[in-house]
């Protein structure tokens, strides 16, 4: 990802020579306070010769900062970000190119770019004297234990003169932006009970043509089977209409992260909500590449995608695009003032396939909430976060068992989740709860696995 270009100069570079004056340094005030000492000394003694030694050293500065301020847009500079999307506790490099664009040399610059303090500290670089239409190229490496987006720029460059006169600052306009993305961890490919109706497991097919009552035509295209002309269409509409082909229908998987902050305790990147956050985007990855067309809903009701692509990711686009997607949404995703689950309920719609939900701490109507949850689904699991662990207080463990003894009642397949817990091996104790637990409920339109 590159970007940047010719040095642009802030504000303060286009209000005139003032700025440039104010970039004299210590020696170049010197000479100028000497020169000045040596022109009134001249005045008053009469010295001609003292006049032009005074002339001289006040009008070098001068000359310096007349130099560089008519060569300030000389220098173009561009920053290289790779990888621009880096995961929680990964490092990112930063290339900075350098080019002088004019037919005379520069004098030492020294390059800053600013960066976040939670990307590390500021890197600065002193760059020797570059020839005319020469290149100087630096890196350094940005690392984030915090998920979230983090501008980088803008690029400093600082000019002097060969005589150390004058330095100017000038100010690039390009941005860069690093997203950091919350951990995710390989989960095993394990199978629930039951025949998988979508791609991964298995396949199911939506028929397009049950008989004439129900065909549903479309317009011939070339290349299509005449055999699958329909006629009784095609004279109804005037033109040339086929059967459409079964299409294959893929799994959907909701997963549900419950953003409440009166649900979880504690910051920072071990915290709850972090791993909770963290078990979101892993479930999201390994679905999609699985084959599922898979969508984030948050407690508040907000779902991702969106409307578009029938609401799930991955139906329309490729699973990177959309795990892409789904992942800049969780580095930014933070705790919502709610109080309860209904909004999420309420997105929730019969036939959704597979539910996957991280909890915070339920209390017991938001475990009614949740309970109730089972009946818009499919297959329902629900990774209940364990306040015993978390944050240790009496008769946690009772409230815990008690909820995951009434989601499971409801249909769920619900564990507990103690602090340090690795997801992997609760995916798998999630499997063989399932796989030995009968689940009470009706038909469900999704009996798939994970896979």
């Amino acid at each position: 990802m590159a970007s940047g270009g010719p040095a642009a100069a802030d504000s303060e570079d286009r209000g005139g020579l003032r700025p440039a004056l104010a970039g004299l340094t210590t020696r170049g005030r010197s000479f100028l306070a000497a020169g000045i000492a040596a022109a009134v000394c001249a005045f008053v003694l009469g010295q001609s010769d003292l006049l032009r030694v005074g002339f001289l050293l006040a009008a070098l500065p001068l000359i310096c900062v007349a130099v560089l301020y008519h060569t300030r847009y000389r220098v173009a500079g561009s920053r290289r970000l790779s990888p621009s999307r880096v995961p929680a506790g990964s490092e990112a490099r930063v290339q900075l190119r350098m080019d002088n664009v004019t037919r005379m040399p520069t004098g030492l610059l020294m390059l800053q770019d600013h960066v976040p303090y939670v990307l590390g500290p500021r890197p600065r670089f002193v760059l020797d004297r570059v020839e005319p239409g020469g290149r100087r190229e630096v890196s350094y490496r940005v690392r984030s234990d915090l998920r979230g987006r983090y501008p980088l720029g803008p690029l400093q460059l600082r000019l002097s003169d060969p005589f150390g006169m004058c330095e100017l600052t000038r100010s690039f306009s390009a941005f860069d932006t690093l997203t950091v993305v919350p951990r995710t961890e390989p989960l095993p490919p394990v199978r629930l009970m039951g025949e998988s109706t979508g791609h991964g497991d298995g396949r199911q097919r939506s028929q397009a043509l049950a008989g004439d009552d129900d065909v549903i035509p479309r317009g011939y295209r070339h290349g299509d089977d005449l055999r699958r002309v329909h006629w009784r269409s095609t004279a109804r509409y005037g033109e040339l209409m086929v059967r459409r082909e079964e299409q294959p229908q893929r799994a959907r998987c909701t997963v549900l992260l419950d953003t409440r902050r009166s649900a979880y305790q504690g910051s920072g990147p071990d915290s709850a909500f972090e791993w909770a956050v963290s078990g979101a985007a892993s479930a999201l990855v390994h679905l999609l590449e699985h084959g599922f067309a898979v969508r984030l809903l948050t407690d508040t009701g907000d779902s991702v995608p969106g409307d578009g692509a029938d609401g799930y990711a991955g139906a329309t686009q490729g699973a990177a695009d959309s795990a892409g997607l789904l992942m800049d949404t969780l580095a930014v995703v933070d705790h919502s003032e709610g109080t309860g689950l209904s909004g999420a309920y309420e997105i929730l719609r019969g036939g959704e396939g597979l539910l996957v939900a991280f909890f915070g701490d339920l209390d017991e109507e938001q475990t009614a909430v949740a309970a109730r949850m089972r009946q818009r689904s499919g297959i329902a699991v629900a990774f209940v976060l364990d306040s015993t662990g978390w944050t240790p207080g009496p008769g946690a463990d009772s409230q815990v068992e008690e909820r995951l003894r009434q989601l499971r009642e409801a249909g769920w397949t619900a564990l507990a989740v103690p602090s340090g817990a690795a997801l992997p091996e609760l995916w798998r104790q999630a499997a063989r709860q399932r796989s030995e637990s009968a689940v009470p409920g009706g038909t469900t339109s999704f009996s798939g696995g994970w896979a």
